[in-house]
């Protein structure tokens, strides 16, 4: 009971539930669109699914200073490659709040003449550099950690050992692609901070894409890939210990 009010207690927490209630929704319509005698329910859930994204918004509203404060520091990183990937994606994180910023000041009435579409498609175009760079990061620290593994001697063995007692495996497959496969999985499940980060953001990547038309899919798998990487948000928030760092 304790973790979940420490949890809504925080506005990423809060974020989170909303988020995840918002994709629900979207899947939810989908499944439910050829019935008939659902077509109320599917409005609610319509309703329900813009209120969500209209409390997101302004739970959000503060986030461009956060993420530019999170630029700074990650400016500090003595590695090239975390630091080059980690600033643009709190940069483009930064402008696609500002965005989004903008586009609930319209929806609400406080700025009028803006072309949402354009700003629309403005932040679909910075949350998707901004998780280019974020799947970058985790491509870099996964090999990073494939590599140290490989160093090992006594994981060398193991892989050796994975071998022989896979002869049938190695002789369909080439050995090195199964040592390869075995190596990444050992090394993600010696890591699940990385594994859940990399899911998380391979699930939010077909957002985007497919708002950008980049790869069209259709509503029912944008709204799984969204409540999938939803649930597993909240799972980094209710434990700290599974937040990637830096």
């Amino acid at each position: 009971m304790e973790s979940f009010i420490n949890f809504t207690n925080q506005s990423q927490g809060r974020d989170r539930i909303f988020r995840t209630t918002q994709y629900a929704c979207v899947l939810s319509k989908y499944l439910l669109r050829n019935s008939s005698a659902r077509k109320e329910l599917v409005v609610k859930l319509q309703s329900l699914e813009s209120n969500m994204s209209s409390g997101r918004k302004l739970l959000r509203l503060g986030n461009t200073v956060n993420s530019i404060d999170a630029a700074k520091r990650t400016l500090q990183l003595s590695d090239p490659v975390l630091r080059l990937c980690l600033t643009m994606a709190n940069l483009s994180r930064a402008l696609y709040f500002t965005c989004d910023s903008l586009l609930w000041a319209t929806n609400v009435g406080l700025v009028h003449g803006v072309d949402k579409e354009r700003w629309s498609l403005n932040a679909s175009r910075c949350y998707f550099l901004s998780l280019v760079m974020s799947l970058t990061r985790d491509v870099y620290t996964i090999t990073q950690l494939m590599v140290q593994r490989t160093r090992d001697r006594q994981f060398q063995h193991k892989i050796d050992q994975h071998l022989n007692e896979s002869p049938d495996v190695a002789t369909v497959i080439l050995p090195q692609l199964d040592a390869f496969v075995y190596l990444l999985i050992e090394s993600l499940k010696s890591h699940p901070s990385v594994a859940l980060d990399t899911l998380k953001n391979i699930c939010d990547l077909f957002i985007p894409l497919d708002r950008l038309g980049l790869y069209r899919s259709n509503p029912g798998v944008v709204g799984f890939c969204g409540l999938i990487s939803s649930i597993l948000g909240i799972v980094s928030v209710l434990q700290p210990g599974l937040k990637i760092k830096p």
